[in-house]
This record gives C-alpha cells, sequence and structure tokens, in this order.
C-alpha cells in the first residue's frame, strides 16, 4: 500500500476532474497544487501559518509542509498532490533544505510523504490541451460544473481571439513539459501509472477504480461515483483546431 500520490501533470489535461474524483473517495485523501508557487500564501493563510516574515525560511518550509500534508490526507490514510512540471524542481529544492544529504527527487519525496504512486497525467491530442488553455486563459473561466455552474473564474470574461502563433508556442510549451516529465521519470528509474486525459474524460468512473487499485484503497461503487467537472470543449474549440491545422499546413 502507498502512502501517497502525485499527480505529474500540465495544464488541461483533467487533474481538477481527477482531484474532485479521488477526494470524493473518502479513501484516498485530498490532493491539491500545495506547491504552485502562486497559491502558497493563499494556503498559509488559510491553515493558519504564521506570516513568513515572523519566522526563518526553513522553519516556514517545515511548517507548510507539515500543514500540506494534513491537508492533503483530508482525513485519510493517504497524502495527495497535484504536481505540474515547472513546479516540480522548486519543490524538490524546498526538500532538500529540510531533508538535506538525500541523492534523489524521488528520495526527498519518499522522506517527505512516504511511500509514493506517481501518476503521470497526460493529453493525447496536444493541440487540443493548447486551445483548451488559451481559451481558459482568454475567458478567464477554468472549470464548470456538469450542470454548468462555473467552478472556477480567474478572470472577467473577454471576446475570444483565434492567435495561429499563440496556439503554436502554446503547444510546444505544453509537448516540452510533457517530454520533461518522461525524461525526469526515466532518470529517477520510475514507472509511473499512466492515465490518459480522453479515458479520464470518457469513463471516469474507470480511471478512478484503476487509480484506487494501484493504491490499494477500497473503491467507491462505479454507480456512485460522480464526476464534479464538465468539459468546456466547444464550437469554438474544435474551429481553432481547424483553422491552426490549415493555417499551420499553408
Amino acid at each position: 500500500m502507498f502512502d501517497a500520490y502525485i499527480i505529474c501533470g500540465t495544464p488541461r489535461t483533467g487533474s481538477t476532474l481527477l482531484c474532485k474524483l479521488l477526494a470524493s473517495t473518502g479513501t484516498s485523501g485530498d490532493p491539491h497544487s500545495f506547491y504552485r508557487r502562486q497559491d502558497v500564501p493563499e494556503w498559509a493563510e488559510e491553515w493558519g501559518l504564521p506570516g513568513r516574515d515572523t519566522m526563518g525560511e526553513l522553519e516556514f518550509n517545515v511548517a507548510y509542509l507539515d500543514a500540506a500534508i494534513t491537508a492533503g490526507k483530508g482525513g485519510t490514510a493517504i497524502f495527495g498532490l497535484r504536481l505540474m512540471r515547472e513546479n516540480l524542481d522548486e519543490l524538490s529544492a524546498i526538500l532538500d533544505r529540510i531533508f538535506p544529504g538525500l541523492a534523489s527527487d524521488t528520495a526527498r519525496f519518499e522522506r517527505a510523504f512516504g511511500r509514493v504512486l506517481y501518476i503521470h497525467l497526460s493529453r493525447e491530442n496536444k493541440l487540443a490541451q493548447a486551445v483548451s488553455l488559451i481559451k481558459a486563459q482568454q475567458t478567464g473561466l477554468w472549470h464548470i460544473a456538469p450542470d454548468g455552474t462555473e467552478i472556477e473564474r480567474v478572470a472577467p470574461a473577454q471576446d475570444l481571439q483565434y492567435n495561429f502563433e499563440r496556439i503554436k508556442e502554446q503547444l510546444g510549451e505544453l509537448e516540452s513539459y510533457d517530454a520533461a516529465w518522461n525524461i525526469w521519470f526515466t532518470a529517477q528509474g520510475i514507472t509511473p501509472l499512466r492515465v490518459g486525459y480522453e479515458h479520464l474524460s470518457a469513463d471516469p468512473a474507470a480511471a478512478l477504480l484503476g487509480i484506487c487499485e494501484a493504491l490499494g484503497v477500497q473503491p467507491p461503487n462505479a454507480d456512485e461515483i460522480r464526476p464534479g467537472v464538465a468539459k468546456l470543449a466547444d464550437e469554438t474549440s474544435l474551429d481553432w483546431m481547424r483553422r491552426f491545422r490549415l493555417d499551420a499546413a499553408s
């Protein structure tokens, strides 16, 4: 049985859907992006940690790690963490300061979290992923519930504008991040549990049950699994992908 899992992802791969599914089981922790740099102050405030200016950096990092583990367990025996590739090196550096002298990233993670299952969440259709990300950035709307209710909006809505160069740039960046995860897995000797966005979005219950089985926890009843996030892809998404392919071929 594992003590923890890390969802190793890139943006717009269904990580919010997966996190909500895992949290809903009541046995598989409550994963969030605790080490997304811009979210650290908000989490620290929510957990009631003293201000960073009132303690040393190491003291804050230790207190933050302890609070993150408690929150990520969500009252269960397993700690869950969502980690994007751009935050990996920073987290490893933080743990290296807390637990100096360990030889690898995985050694640091296991010292902090125990036995870790690495879940590589990726999306085969990288163009759709890039379009989804740019649409979210332009509209400010990142997630909706199955009934259409907004779950996460970070900015006021604005008009959508197709931009070939922006999509091309984002596509390359997402491909680089996904490749970087695979390079890291190989370097660390990790065989991750691979979960594809296409499978997760098409059959969330099957994807969740597979992860529960890998973790060694009691799975929920498949009939009771209710995804908490709906797709945002629409005709605009399809139109942008068609236009991008035509522009790329010209």
